[in-house]
């Protein structure tokens, strides 16, 4: 693994730890994701972008469930605490109890990775983005994974559609202008 991707790994997990943990005002919580997202897509402005993907991202943190989100909650805990077997216990029970919850899959995806099994990651990153296409926290990091198992043309593809969702983000740009220059710009 290169220095570049093993940069890039770690800028992802605290880029998702940060999104997972940043203060939200609550007056904005109503706000759709889908518009955010639309929004999104389209702010030049980097500071404007991050806040707005932090936004998006503590609205898909919550359940609807006060059971599920202290689930939730002790999972990123546990995660914090270097205590993987009980954030993916408290996930697992997540993704049992509500399926159609992306973020609970998303969760574990990032518990997952953290703990180097790769595939049970992508497994799980795949049920994000069935419930939840626009998911750029679920893309990056496939591609990140997908970049570490020596695949760049799937990582190149991986990055390009979380670029179309969140084009400000410069690690996913500094990423994708690597992987083009290793792959001579293809994706397959």
């Amino acid at each position: 693994m290169t220095l570049s991707r093993v940069s890039l790994k770690a800028l992802i997990v605290a880029a998702a730890l940060c999104y997972a943990t940043s203060p939200v005002a609550q007056d904005v919580l109503s706000d759709d994701p889908d518009i955010l997202l639309d929004e999104l897509a389209v702010e030049g402005d980097p500071g404007e972008a991050t806040r707005l993907a932090g936004e998006v991202v503590e609205r898909w943190s919550h359940s609807g469930s006060p059971a599920l989100d202290l689930l939730m909650e002790r999972a990123v805990g546990a995660a914090a605490e270097g205590d993987f077997a009980t954030a993916i216990a408290h996930l697992t029970a997540v993704t049992d109890h509500a399926p159609e919850f992306a973020e609970g899959w998303n969760r574990r995806a990032e518990t997952f990775f953290r703990m180097e099994r790769y595939g049970a990651a992508l497994a799980d990153i795949e049920q994000v983005l069935i419930l939840e296409p626009r998911h750029f926290g679920a893309l990056g990091g496939a591609g990140v994974i997908l970049d570490i198992l020596d695949r760049p043309h799937a990582a190149l593809a991986a990055f390009r559609r979380a670029a179309e969702i969140y084009p400000a983000e410069e690690n996913i740009r500094d990423a994708i202008a690597r992987l083009e220059q290793e792959t001579g710009g293809r994706s397959l």
